[in-house]
């Protein structure tokens, strides 16, 4: 096993995949010397107004991918992932999702731990939603650790680094006045105070300050002068001041974030070095767009949710399409959850075959950290295509419909003993009865396509029993060449929307050979004759 992982690390050295470019960051980082901290530190920021989405999602798992990546680099080195909940944030707004609207808005901007739980299940707002982002990567496998922003600012952990804030509060100013419009200039502070009297974080001048006492001094909501210290949880950060605050105070070695946010990066690395610290590296991922070319919003609610993708694929493919060319924008909706998974299953399968060299550039390598999982093999050979094509020719309202040939085209086949084909087969009834079935529209077929398919039938009625699909594949090859189909594309294309009510579909095949030659002939008979299917005669 030594042996395994020392080769491994050399491959690694060598890799061209992004996690592993992006790895290499780190190594260079640490060339010299090893963390003083003891391990290299990951980390993923989440604010915990609202419920995690799937970004959340992607910078989790990309991030994960880098860590491992690392893992392979320098096996030595410790390496943790820091999950940071910025739960000390006043409340905004009131999130229209939510029950107790009406208690919850008398608590705005009040940190969101000292909000009311509206559900009334946790300690405060910010400790429900924390739990639903801990619940949420848990529910994925992901090793991390959470970490909250009102635990550290409030227990102490933070106050070294705050006083350095306050120490250098006039060059931090001038890193940060040059952003902000001329009336923001003049009542902006990097600090934050928390009001004695209502607990509000408030956005308000600073009067004074005091860096040997390490206390500032503002006005309170009634008018009255207030002086606090900046420690013990008293104030808290603007978040860009706070993000270059919490790169130094934890030695943060790697945090990616969304492509929108490269100037705030750029200002935090700023505060970051002004404190003393190292800023982290990272790269900018784009960001999903909807299927019109949009920027996904939660706030809009375009695009697709992990919820919407869980219930039609595997979250495996989720992390494929995440893997793929993070710095591309990508369109994210419905209609490229099939391709996902088909490519998901490809590269698993192609995996146990390849050379070490080439496993470390397989997306499935860096999904299942280099070790693919039984569980997810054992499809029979069946793509998530085939599956969608076998429920709309079948008509299929439930699994065992599908289950019915599957058996039948695989006989050692199960859901007992193909656990993940059995999820597969769920996935595909509810993207075929959600998206495909609504949308099937079946054409008559023209002289020529008649004739071809009335070819086609006497063929696949005259095939040996148990015909292999390329067999069939070859068989309806020959049929389209017959019958004039220069263009054999036209021909199959045809197949798909005389016989299937769609404008694209299967390898015919394949697709014969599981929904069977008997029930292909039917489908065929239904396009030739419609009145009599009608009638229940055909």
């Amino acid at each position: 096993m030594v042996e395994e992982m020392s080769g491994e690390h050399e491959l690694a050295m060598q890799a061209k995949a992004w996690p592993f470019e992006e790895a290499r960051k780190l190594v260079a980082r640490y060339a010299d010397k090893k963390p003083a901290k003891g391990y290299v530190l990951f980390e993923t920021g989440y604010g915990p107004s609202g419920l995690p989405h799937i970004g959340t999602f992607g910078e989790v798992v990309r991030t994960t991918m880098v860590r491992q990546a690392f893992q392979r680099m320098l096996p030595d080195v410790p390496t943790r992932l820091f999950a940071f909940s910025d739960d000390m944030d006043g409340l905004r707004k009131v999130p229209g999702n939510i029950p107790n609207q009406e208690m919850v808005a008398q608590h705005l901007g009040k940190p969101l731990t000292k909000v009311p739980d509206p559900f009334g299940k946790f300690e405060s707002f910010g400790h429900h939603n924390n739990a639903m982002l801990r619940g949420f990567l848990d529910s994925f496998g992901f090793e991390y650790e959470f970490q909250s922003s009102s635990d550290w600012y409030r227990s102490g952990r933070f106050d070294a680094a705050l006083l350095k804030v306050l120490q250098h509060y006039d060059e931090i100013m001038a890193v940060m006045l040059p952003t902000l419009g001329e009336e923001r200039q003049q009542s902006y502070s990097p600090f934050l105070p928390i009001s004695p009297t209502s607990g509000r974080v408030l956005q308000v001048p600073i009067l004074e300050r005091n860096a040997d006492a390490g206390t500032i001094v503002f006005a309170d909501e009634d008018g009255r002068k207030v002086e606090l210290p900046v420690t013990g949880g008293n104030v808290k950060l603007q978040w860009k001041p706070d993000w270059g605050m919490r790169w130094s105070a934890l030695g943060v070695d790697y945090e990616m974030s969304g492509k929108d946010l490269i100037p705030s990066v750029e200002l935090a690395g700023k505060i970051c070095r002004i404190l003393g610290g190292q800023p982290p590296e990272g790269f900018n991922y784009e960001l999903f767009l909807d299927e019109k070319g949009q920027k996904i919003s939660k706030t809009k609610g375009n695009g697709l949710s992990v919820e919407e993708w869980l219930r039609y694929a595997p979250p495996e493919s989720l992390a494929l399409y995440m893997f793929h060319k993070p710095r591309a924008a990508k369109k994210l909706y419905f209609d490229v959850i099939p391709r996902a998974v088909d490519d998901y299953l490809t590269f698993v399968e192609k995996f146990d075959g390849m050379e070490p060299a080439q496993k470390l550039e397989n997306p499935a390598w860096h999904i299942h950290n280099g070790r693919i999982p039984d569980g997810v093999k054992g499809t029979a050979g069946l793509t998530f295509g085939l599956l969608l094509n076998l429920a709309g020719a079948a008509n299929a309202e439930n699994a065992e419909v599908m289950w019915g040939f599957i058996r039948r085209y695989a006989p050692g086949a199960s859901p007992e003993t193909a656990p993940f084909l059995d999820r597969l087969v769920e996935h595909a009834v509810a993207y075929y009865q959600d998206f495909v079935k609504p949308t099937k529209r079946f054409r008559a077929p023209s002289e020529q396509e008649r004739a071809a398919l009335t070819d086609l039938r006497g063929v696949l009625a005259g095939l040996p029993a148990g015909a292999a699909a390329e067999a069939i594949q070859n068989e309806v090859f020959e049929v389209g060449k017959r019958h004039g189909f220069t263009e054999l594309r036209t021909w199959f294309q045809a197949l798909y929307e005389v016989l299937l009510g769609q404008t694209s579909g299967p390898r015919m095949g394949s697709f014969v050979q599981l929904y069977g030659v008997a029930e292909t002939i039917a489908l065929i008979d239904r396009a030739l004759h419609p009145q009599a299917s009608d009638a229940g005669l055909g």
